[in-house]
């Protein structure tokens, strides 16, 4: 295996989630950043959002996430399809407040990729159904 990552470039994705989630939820800026490749982009019905950089991108999130937000877990996550250096993932999100309540609820394709020597998310497109 090249890359110097688990036997598969799923098993790379599915880390690079698991970081990712453990990041956001313990505030940690810079482990957050380092689970994404910037530029970064996400797609919301049909506005592109892009970070050029890590610099606002956790206190972005804190705005769209709202006052309301605690925590943010991953229902499900399923592998569509994966080459030598990209990986698509479905993603089902949930967030929830203080009192565990759940909050939001949504669909969103992660696209993580193998890029500048790390696994990282470049792009992902979410589909709000609550």
């Amino acid at each position: 295996m090249t890359h110097d990552e688990p036997d598969s470039t799923a098993a790379s994705a599915l880390a690079v989630m698991e970081r990712h989630l453990h990041a956001l939820n313990g505030l940690r800026e810079n482990d957050l950043a380092d689970t994404l490749h910037f530029p970064h982009f996400r797609l919301a019905g049909t506005t592109l959002d892009c970070w050029p950089s890590a610099e606002t991108y956790l206190s972005d999130f804190r705005a769209r996430a709202g006052d309301d937000w605690a925590r943010t877990a991953w229902q499900a996550i399923d592998v569509q399809r994966e080459s030598a250096d990209k990986v698509h993932l479905a993603v089902r999100i949930n967030r929830f407040d203080i009192n565990d309540q759940l909050i939001a609820d949504f669909d969103s394709l992660w696209v993580i990729t193998f890029k500048n020597g790390k696994w990282a998310a470049q792009f992902r497109s979410s589909f709000a159904t609550s």
